[in-house]
């Protein structure tokens, strides 16, 4: 599939072996065999209905909770830009968000309509697509719980509308079909003053700017809570704070974070990750599941490939 004429025609960008490393929190990481920026809803729609169905595709929002590794991602990578960015009020309490719409857009948008129990979308660093797919959350509240429903593309170009209920919500999982896009979601609230939600999103960015390396090259929270512990704790006291390995450290600030200290690449992160999960099974009996993704190839699987 490296040949452009065999692609559909776009109005949008469509651009060959395009760096992810600057699209990333990690800055790290190899190039997209194909990266696709929609220009509308319907540029989207064609294009994925006349892709060849065999073409792996994959929704990219922030990159801030993603490992790409060193061999990049092979098929097409899409981005939704600003013609899916818009947020709309729809009620009293409901919203309309664009799939590439912005945690903080979301949350403000909300403050200023008026709308509380949204709040936690401004500590969490994406895009409503990514929230959709994820299950994003934070401060005890997730997706799941504001969310009434999705408007997605299935990898055949159709345009589906699936239910809170549809998506089969878990910790940080939604039954999402492979390939799909979330191009717009309806969040609901409850009624609430702008002041006191404002009060609200300042103490969540107050708390995570405190105890989070906000400024870093990192990923966001790298393991799942297993049930009964937090992750942080699990990894702290199997001797992991400030492990490095390659350009890559376990945060010292939160042990639940890794960071590219000294360009490290997504092998190094990946293999400190893995590191970290043998000693907290060493240590306590706990398997750390990933809650970062880890997308594409190794730098081997693609020399591999290429010989």
């Amino acid at each position: 599939m490296s040949e452009a004429a065999s692609l559909p025609q776009v109005a949008g960008k469509l651009k060959a072996d395009a760096p992810l490393a600057p699209l990333v929190w990690f800055k790290s990481g190899g190039a997209a065999e194909w990266l696709f920026e929609p220009k509308d809803l319907a540029d989207l729609q064609g294009f994925l209905r006349d892709l060849d169905p065999s073409v792996p595709v994959m929704a990219l929002g922030l990159g801030s909770n993603m490992i790409v590794r060193d061999g990049g991602v092979p098929g097409v990578v899409i981005r939704l830009g600003k013609a899916f960015a818009k947020v709309t009020r729809v009620d009293e309490v409901t919203l309309e968000c664009g799939g590439g719409a912005s945690g903080i857009l979301v949350s403000s948008i909300a403050r200023d309509n008026g709308i509380a129990g949204v709040e936690f979308l401004r500590s969490i660093p994406g895009t409503v697509g990514g929230f959709v797919r994820m299950n994003g959350g934070a401060y005890g509240v997730e997706v799941k719980d504001v969310l009434v429903d999705c408007d997605v593309v299935l990898r055949d170009g159709s345009l589906v509308t699936l239910a809170n209920a549809d998506l089969g919500y878990t910790y940080r999982h939604s039954e999402l079909p492979e390939g799909a896009v979330v191009v717009a979601a309806r969040f609901k609230g409850r009624a609430g003053e702008p002041d006191t939600i404002q009060a609200e999103m300042d103490r969540i960015s107050a708390s995570r700017e405190a105890s989070q390396p906000l400024r870093s090259k990192t990923g966001g929270s790298t393991f799942k809570n297993p049930e009964g512990h937090k992750a942080w704790q699990l990894v702290d006291e199997a001797g992991c704070r400030g492990l490095t390995l390659g350009g890559a450290q376990v945060s010292e600030k939160h042990t639940n974070f890794l960071l590219n200290v000294a360009e490290a690449t997504s092998s190094d992160i990946e293999a400190l990750g893995e590191e970290v999960r043998r000693r907290v099974k060493e240590n306590s009996g706990v398997t750390l599941e990933w809650e970062i993704q880890r997308v594409g190839l190794s730098a081997e699987a693609r020399s591999e490939l290429t010989q």
